[in-house]
């Protein structure tokens, strides 16, 4: 929940890449509502809302989710603001302007505290010999390791996460490139090349192309 609606879109964005289920809301009302129908694991919250401040909205979380992690994300920098946020009952506190990087570790930290991802102890993705840790963001192919570039990275990742799948281009462009590439799916072709180079040479394929449709990621045949 933030007052600034770009900054909203661009953190929900980075957050859906995590593939995190993400809901926004752009005033205290909003997000309390949100708060007793979506019952977020997490919340990252600005301290200045239009309808009130952060420590005003707090408290009114914390009696629909008494143990929901929360995150401040605000302009306000000092020592004593720093404080005020984590008397108040925040969890963690990150000033702006800040990586969009430290955010998303931060909420990881405050999940695995709160045991909301108990359930899925491994990060490791695997399909046949590939294998992708989303944690370290390295990969590798029956033991070898692959190098990846950040962009390389999160198209593996989405194929991954979608084995023996036909994704189209818009599907991959809307979930791998936070930003808008006017349709210009030639992209999703160029990436996809990048990866068949490091994942595929001098093995049996794993990245298929199907022809008026897009691309599927299975175990080598």
């Amino acid at each position: 929940m933030d007052d600034e609606p770009p900054l909203t879109e661009l953190l929900s964005m980075v957050m859906k890449l995590e593939f995190w289920d993400v809901r926004c809301a752009h005033d205290g009302g909003d997000a309390i509502q949100t708060a007793r129908t979506f019952r977020p694991d997490a919340i990252v919250l600005d301290f200045m809302l239009p309808d009130m401040d952060g420590l005003e909205l707090l408290p009114r979380l914390r009696a629909v989710l008494p143990s929901v992690p929360v995150l401040f994300l605000t302009a306000k920098d000092s020592v004593q603001d720093r404080i005020i946020g984590l008397r108040a009952g925040a969890d963690d506190y990150v000033t702006k302007p800040f990586s969009l990087e430290e955010v998303i570790i931060r909420l990881r930290g405050l999940l695995r505290r709160s045991g909301a991802v108990q359930a899925r102890p491994d990060s490791r993705l695997t399909v046949g010999g590939l294998t992708l840790d989303q944690e370290t963001r390295e990969a590798w192919r029956d033991g070898e390791e692959i190098r990846l570039t950040p962009t390389e990275f999160e198209l593996l990742r989405f194929l991954m996460h979608n084995p023996g799948r036909v994704l189209s281009k818009a599907q991959i462009l809307d979930r791998v490139w936070t930003y808008d590439f006017g349709g210009q799916s030639n992209v999703v072709e160029l990436y996809v090349s990048y990866l068949r180079r490091k994942i595929d040479t001098k093995r049996k394929p794993m990245i298929h192309t199907v022809r008026g449709v897009g691309y599927l990621l299975r175990p080598a045949r």
